[in-house]
């Protein structure tokens, strides 16, 4: 079957929607905040070999490390009709324990065509820190690990398996119905697929498929190619990893030829104790996101668009860490860190396309309780945008490799013993420039009864920098009753206690 420019346009923005269907069900069928309220969730459709296909606009780090991952896991296994695999294994496929992702193979007259899977982020993964998100240096100490397992087998949900899984969590209700919404989301994606394939049968639709990819390397090949050919090197550094171990590196080299990309981090540090290790599918995420913002907005998100760019890493570095290594802070910060390294970089070749480093952090918040009021809460928070050539940055956003909302007070007073106390854009934390940065936000919470809280961050000793001559944006800082708590910390706060985050502001650009 051949597709002309309309044709294949409309089978395109087909196949997308059938991804922003599914986000909508998860949405809507979801118990918890962090799902239902925050958005912390993706949904995509993949081809029968595993590579990406489209994407829903969710979550930049899920979605780039789903499509270098599934490949892999999907050709472990002989698939048919009606299951349903689950995992959160970061180094089969996942990013970190509270990821958990359901894939679901698409039949059509007992042909495979494809596959739509989603990625949900669980509050609880049963940690004994709430949130699981705790700073600890082993895998198995973050929480539930999941090997890819068939969750619902010919239709037929597996209750051992999802048993198991939902009884190493302290809020059976909660965590149930995120799976139930999990599954109805898969189960949506998989009817529509078949509805938009029918019509063109098995062998239409697949070719309908390599023409889409075949289409986004060509206008993915043609912005690249307007990048100028030469080797550009950027080093950053992480704050600490938690563990006791500050300023770590950070190096990229992007070689670039006629449209052909090379990424090598080679020279970043070993991997470390702390949890800031990630899976090279989540650095990849990184990666891929950077140059998709170069590219037309019209590219599709399927694999083909991705093509020339090959990256590497060194084994048991840092962004290509070696299990049993803890990584829940990897998947969240240095994955930003790594979009500030590449941006650095790429700032060399096309200093007017490039702004300076947004806030670089998502400022992970975790917190709850066990015991019989058990609760577990989790937020990221927004910061400052870094400037560029063309206007300053937004202030008070999400940057980057989140894209989530933030939690509105109302969902978080009503459901949690919190208070927020004050919410507000942090004035004059953006840097200086001719285009000044984005300012960060303050956030204050009271607590209403004992609480754990974790708190992974970044950028409270490096600041997010300036280009051409702009300022630094304002580190950032956290406080418990006035007193100043390190960047990455777990503590214990009582009834009364006030925390206060500041996030950092975004990096200006241009000398004043």
């Amino acid at each position: 079957m051949s597709l002309d420019a309309i044709q294949l346009s409309l089978f395109a923005s087909r196949i997308a929607a059938v991804c922003d269907e599914m986000g909508a069900v998860l949405r809507r069928a979801a118990f918890s905040p962090n799902i239902r309220d925050r958005l912390d969730y993706s949904c995509a459709v993949f081809d029968p070999d595993g590579h990406l296909c489209a994407q829903a606009a969710h979550i930049p780090v899920h979605l780039g490390s789903m499509a270098w991952a599934m490949a892999g896991l999907v050709a472990a296994r002989d698939w048919r009709e009606g299951d349903m695999l689950v995992v959160n294994d970061p180094f089969q496929g996942g990013t970190h324990l509270p990821d958990v992702t359901l894939v679901a193979p698409v039949f059509l007259d007992r042909e495979l065509v494809g596959f739509v899977a989603n990625r949900a982020h669980h509050a609880d993964i049963g940690a004994d820190s709430p949130g699981s998100m705790p700073i600890v240096s082993r895998l198995h100490d973050e929480g539930l690990l999941i090997a890819p397992t068939l969750l619902v087998e010919a239709g037929d949900v597996r209750r051992e398996v999802l048993d198991g899984i939902v009884s190493a969590t302290h809020d059976a209700a909660v965590t149930g119905g995120d799976f139930a919404a999990q599954i109805s989301a898969n189960r949506t994606g998989v009817a529509r697929l078949q509805t938009l394939a029918g019509p063109l049968g098995a062998g239409g639709y697949l070719a309908g498929l390599r023409a889409l990819n075949d289409y986004g390397e060509r206008i993915a090949r043609s912005a690249l190619a307007r990048l100028p050919d030469g080797r550009y090197r950027f080093s950053d550094v992480m704050d600490d990893d938690g563990l006791g171990r500050q300023d770590i590196p950070l190096q990229v080299s992007v070689h670039i030829e006629a449209g052909d990309v090379k990424v090598d981090f080679a020279g970043t540090a070993d991997q470390v104790e702390g949890n800031i290790n990630c899976p090279l599918s989540v650095a990849a995420a990184a990666v891929y996101y950077v140059f998709r913002c170069l590219m037309d907005a019209r590219t599709p998100a399927c694999a083909g668009s991705f093509r020339m760019i090959d990256i590497q890493a060194p084994p048991g570095c840092l962004l290509n860490a070696r299990p049993p290594a803890a990584v829940a802070a990897g998947n969240v910060e240095t994955s930003s860190r790594v979009v500030d390294l590449v941006l650095g970089a790429l700032a060399q070749a096309v200093p007017e396309r490039i702004p300076a480093a947004s806030q670089g952090t998502m400022n992970n918040l975790a917190m709850g309780a066990r015991g019989e009021a058990a609760w577990d809460y989790y937020e990221t928070l927004g910061g400052g945008m870094g400037a560029g050539a063309h206007g300053g940055g937004l202030s008070a956003v999400q940057t980057h490799m989140t894209n989530t909302l933030n939690t509105p007070v109302e969902v978080l007073e009503a459901a949690f013993p919190l208070r927020v106390r004050r919410y507000a854009v942090r004035r004059g934390s953006g840097g200086a420039g001719r285009r000044p940065g984005g300012d960060g936000l303050e956030r204050e919470y009271e607590f209403l009864a004992p609480t754990r809280l974790t708190l992974i961050t970044e950028r409270r000793r490096h600041r997010p920098w300036g280009l051409a001559g702009g300022g630094a944006g304002r580190a950032g800082e956290n406080r418990l009753n006035g007193r100043p708590l390190p960047a990455k910390t777990a503590l214990s706060a009582t009834a009364g206690d006030r925390l206060l985050i500041r996030t950092p502001g975004g990096g200006g650009f241009g000398a004043a």
